[in-house]
């Protein structure tokens, strides 16, 4: 692993393997340097074609990529599968295979069970995170993970663990009232969650939200307590750390980091 990504601090079982990249080691020339994992934001293919490479040589897995929409579907991935099927989630019981998402920005939530015999990784933007009539990104995750694991809805729950990676941090990340009202809606204590913006008029009507604490209350709203990674802070803030994450909001034509999670063979 290159010494600057992240190796989550969690306690998932020995075998479960997980890391977010950072823009260090690949091969891609400005604004996509370096690691660059995004084959869709203007980079060079074959630039693209070796830095995915250089991953999957230091997980020693396959990752497998999606094409992210925001949406809320999770797909089952096996060594065979394609790349680019889309979905925003993915989850598999298959050693070997890497569950990956892009961020870029938005949050990376990586997911195993205290047994170990299942992993996700789930890309959470906000639109992903509030989806639709109440159900988003995370329990469409959490579903999959009942289904396959054939156990109760609250079971699967208490037996998950999560950890989310770098995404925009609650001082940087500015939205408009439709979004706050969309996860009040649902849960009228995300509204601690949001800060209003002042000091200029371009500002009014604009709010602060706190993406991983919104994603922290989706979970915990769905009985998964064990939470590990970003908590807010500065140092978890892909806008706040240009030398380190890619950040959309912040530079407009970027490269987007990966978060993969494996079972080891």
């Amino acid at each position: 692993m290159n010494a600057d990504w992240l190796i989550p601090d969690w306690p998932a079982p020995g075998h479960v393997r997980a890391v977010c990249t950072t823009r260090a080691g690949g091969h891609s020339k400005p604004p996509f340097d370096a690691l660059n994992l995004g084959d869709h934001v203007g980079d060079q293919p074959q630039l693209v074609v070796a830095n995915r490479a250089v991953l999957a040589q230091a997980l020693g897995a396959r990752p497998v990529f999606l094409s992210q929409v925001h949406g809320t579907q999770t797909l089952e991935v096996f060594d065979d599968s394609a790349d680019g099927t889309t979905a925003d989630a993915c989850v598999t019981a298959q050693q070997g295979v890497a569950c990956t998402v892009m961020v870029a920005d938005c949050l990376p939530v990586l997911l195993t069970n205290t047994q170990g015999s299942l992993v996700a990784a789930a890309h959470a933007g906000w639109r992903g995170l509030v989806g639709e009539g109440g159900v988003g990104i995370l329990e469409s995750v959490l579903e999959r993970f009942r289904a396959l694991a054939h156990v109760e809805r609250a079971q699967a729950a208490t037996e998950l663990i999560a950890w989310m990676g770098p995404c925009i941090g609650p001082q940087a990340f500015e939205v408009g009232d439709d979004v706050r009202q969309a996860f009040v809606a649902h849960d009228p204590a995300a509204q601690t969650l949001f800060t209003p913006v002042t000091g200029t008029s371009v500002s009014a009507g604009k709010w602060r939200a706190n993406l991983p604490g919104l994603a922290r209350q989706r979970l915990a709203a769905l009985g998964v307590s064990q939470v590990f990674g970003n908590d807010g802070t500065a140092p978890w803030c892909t806008a706040s750390n240009p030398s380190r994450f890619f950040s959309y909001r912040r530079d407009g034509v970027t490269g987007r980091l990966g978060a993969c999670i494996w079972l080891n063979r």
